[in-house]
């Protein structure tokens, strides 16, 4: 039975607090999810206001706020600015994030510009052609067939090392560790160098992919502030004052989702913050490659404490899995500990063949065949976007673009979503407890052949856009 909300809402919320599980604000969440499911608070029923709950509750306005996003992230509510917050029609709602999404999880009538992966070329030939050289090489089929060292093979750590290296970066195999793809090069880092409880700062909207391995291993993330180049130096700083940090996470090249570069003088400073708090530094190269005039990753200014993630992922291959870890010499015995904690070597067939491709130049062709064709797809969409605000790099996969006034992320991502269409809103990228900018990232990596689905998805995107103006 329906009741007023006004008054049904305190006590909603105070046995929420009383008997929910985990934080306040999701406590919170949860008993209103619960009340609109039992139908308690009806369908376009007005949630009171954050001040008036607040209040009654004795919580802070913020938790209010984290609450009522929370239920509008999942679709159960929608805020318009100036009139209030209304519970959805029934149907609306979007599904929990349930984490990582593989690509067969969607249906397939979506039109996906919500991932950032390599656009298909030529690398399944080129996979053919090598598995079959390497099917009438007995020597090196024997040696993939067994146990290797969990560093890698030397001639692997040797094209690892040449993947990474960079204008007057150039890497020492010695200090190349194999990986099974950046996402496991991560995760062995954390859990080699860090334990539970201990902290981690990280840009206030960052990769998808730490804060979901940091909520596994029970390690802390804090996001600090950014600007159009990325992590805030002074913001890193004044978190080290009043938090016991032990490592900073960040993409100083081509940053995801907002595709900043860092200049050289910020990642001066950063690195100079890093040690003067004795601060790790794990850097996520995962784009960088697909920037050829990139500045010298962080590893080059602060080398005795970083640990520098790459792989072929996003500029070669996706499907081998291949990666790599450079990091100081003392550090190499924990990380290779992990990695054979994990997995106890990386695949020694996938890293064969990522070694043949880098030796041979096909991994720095398939490389530049990425660069031109994002060029060229971005070159494309970009005239539907002229309307609009966005950000983007000459070499970034994709466009971060401002949601307008008075409208949410959320809700255009949803209305895309009812017409076939996916994208990516802030929410997935965000880290603490700062507002969450509402933007929306559209990538044109998408595998279609057909240049009409890629311009009508973005066609849809901008309609969506200029609509709500």
């Amino acid at each position: 039975m329906t009741v007023k909300v006004s008054i049904a809402m305190v006590s909603i919320l105070r046995d929420g607090l009383a008997n929910g599980v985990g934080v306040k604000y999701k406590r919170l969440a949860d008993a209103v999810e619960k009340a609109i499911a039992e139908g308690v608070i009806g369908a376009g029923a007005k949630l009171p206001p954050h001040r008036l709950l607040a209040d009654s509750l004795g919580v802070t306005i913020g938790t209010i706020s984290r609450a009522y996003g929370e239920l509008e992230r999942v679709g159960l509510v929608v805020a318009r600015v100036g009139d209030g917050t209304f519970v959805r029609q029934r149907g609306m709602e979007r599904s929990r994030d349930k984490g990582f999404r593989n690509v067969s999880d969607e249906p397939r009538a979506c039109f996906d510009m919500s991932r950032n992966q390599p656009i298909p070329g030529q690398e399944s030939a080129f996979m053919s052609l090598t598995l079959q050289t390497l099917a009438n090489d007995s020597h090196s089929l024997q040696q993939l067939t067994g146990y290797t060292a969990e560093s890698g093979l030397p001639r692997h750590r040797q094209a690892g090392a040449y993947w990474l290296s960079h204008g007057a970066f150039q890497v020492d195999a010695d200090q190349v560790l194999c990986v099974n793809g950046g996402q496991h090069g991560l995760l062995c880092a954390l859990m080699g160098l860090l334990k539970a409880g201990d902290t981690v700062v990280t840009e206030h909207l960052s990769y998808p992919g730490l804060i979901s391995v940091a909520r596994q291993l029970g390690i802390k993330l804090i996001g600090v502030a950014m600007d159009a180049e990325g992590l805030l130096p002074a913001a890193l700083e004044d978190v080290c004052r009043q938090h016991r940090v032990s490592a900073l996470y960040c993409t100083p090249t081509l940053q995801n989702p907002t595709a900043a570069v860092m200049s050289v003088p910020r990642r001066e400073a950063i690195g100079e913050i890093c040690r003067q708090y004795n601060l790790l530094i794990f850097e996520d190269e995962a784009h960088a490659l697909l920037d050829s005039q990139r500045p010298l990753p962080l590893s080059a200014f602060a080398a005795e404490r970083s640990v520098l993630i790459g792989s072929l992922s996003k500029a070669v291959s996706a499907g081998l899995r291949v990666g790599y870890l450079h990091a100081p010499h003392a550090l190499l015995g924990r990380l290779s500990s992990a990695i054979r904690g994990t997995c106890w070597m990386a695949n020694p067939l996938a890293m064969e063949v990522a070694c043949r491709w880098i030796e041979s130049g096909i991994a720095t062709q398939l490389l530049n065949e990425q660069i031109s064709e994002i060029g060229r797809r971005k070159a494309l969409v970009s005239t539907t976007l002229k309307d609009l605000a966005y950000r983007t790099h000459v070499h970034s996969p994709h466009f971060w673009i401002e949601v307008p006034e008075l409208w949410r992320a959320s809700q255009i991502a949803a209305e895309l979503k009812e017409n076939n269409y996916l994208v990516a809103t802030a929410e997935a990228f965000a880290v603490g407890h700062a507002a969450v900018p509402q933007f929306i990232r559209a990538s044109v990596c998408n595998s279609v052949g057909d240049d009409r689905l890629l311009l009508g998805g973005f066609e849809a995107l901008a309609r969506a856009l200029t609509e709500t103006v």
